[in-house]
């Protein structure tokens, strides 16, 4: 029971993934606000060789809070906070006569909490806009909760990941869009492995650009180099060693003029200790930069 604590806790990393990047900071005085609700559920996973596995059913559902406000033009901060979490394991039940193996349980709490400062690099209008961006994941949610100690809303580690982003706006015929791309290197506490990342994404307006459509790429890649790197799986309580490429769609509406709603479908295709499901968003969003 406790491989499924490791999957789900791998997890929370794609749910952040969905949110930052853009080499765009915030004007000053200006920023972006968004209520959202994730979540996933799955009965299998990728093994540490990216084979399929199966496991109990396994959900989390996060009610996060994102937010970028400008202090300068150039210099902006950012905040993205599971504010609620819900942690669940299904019944285990037996195959053949239908009894309860394993008692299913659940958790609730507060969620890890992510805080970012982005700089640009180059000026206010430059056609190849990039910037620069430091995020400090503070591990504000609990571990090992629960009878078994499978349950959680946070890894339990401080971690610091410092990213480059570039990018450029276009058109697309009539349509106005944008391409963006990025690199980080996510460094990690508590006997957890360092990470490289990096992707992109590639967006275009419709609608008078009342509607934004979005396909986002995302890869992680550990080193493999943390403390309980040689006991990753089956007995480590930690998602260590993580690494996935995962694909995320996402719509954007604007109700007015700075309303809007957003929805977001994200899945890793390929994988090492983590969930074999897609993850799905729906939140509300307030953009004063219209």
């Amino acid at each position: 029971m406790k491989n499924t604590y490791i999957y789900t806790i791998a997890l929370l990393f794609i749910s952040f993934a969905t949110y930052a990047g853009g080499p765009w900071p915030q004007s000053k005085g200006v920023g972006y606000f968004k209520l959202s609700e994730w979540w996933t559920s799955f009965d299998q996973h990728f093994t540490d060789e990216g084979l399929l596995d199966p496991n109990s059913t396994t959900g989390i559902y996060n009610t996060a809070f994102y937010g970028e406000y400008g202090i300068t033009n150039r210099f902006t901060v950012i905040a993205n906070a599971n504010v609620f979490s819900r942690n669940l394991v299904n019944n285990q039940v037996s195959g053949t006569n239908g009894n309860v193996i394993v008692a299913g349980e659940s958790y609730n709490g507060l969620g890890d909490i992510d805080l970012g400062f982005k700089y640009g690099l180059t000026s206010i209008g430059s056609k190849f806009p990039i910037a620069i961006t430091a995020t400090f994941g503070l591990p504000t949610g609990a571990t090992n909760k629960g009878e078994l100690g499978n349950l959680a809303t946070g890894d339990g580690e401080f971690n610091q990941m410092l990213q480059v982003d570039a990018g450029t706006g276009f058109k697309l015929g009539s349509l106005n869009a944008y391409a963006s791309v990025y690199a980080g290197v996510n460094n990690r506490t508590n006997g957890f492995s360092e990470e490289a990342r990096f992707g992109g994404e590639i967006g275009v307006g419709l609608l008078d650009s009342k509607l934004w459509l979005a396909s986002k790429f995302n890869v992680v890649e550990s080193f493999k180099n943390g403390e309980t790197a040689e006991s990753n799986t089956s007995t480590s309580i930690f998602a260590n060693n993580t690494e996935y490429s995962s694909i995320a769609l996402e719509a954007n509406y604007y109700v007015t003029n700075r309303v809007g709603v957003s929805a977001n479908v994200a899945g890793a295709f390929r994988g090492e200790i983590i969930a074999a499901a897609p993850s799905f968003s729906f939140g509300i969003f307030y953009d004063m930069s219209k």
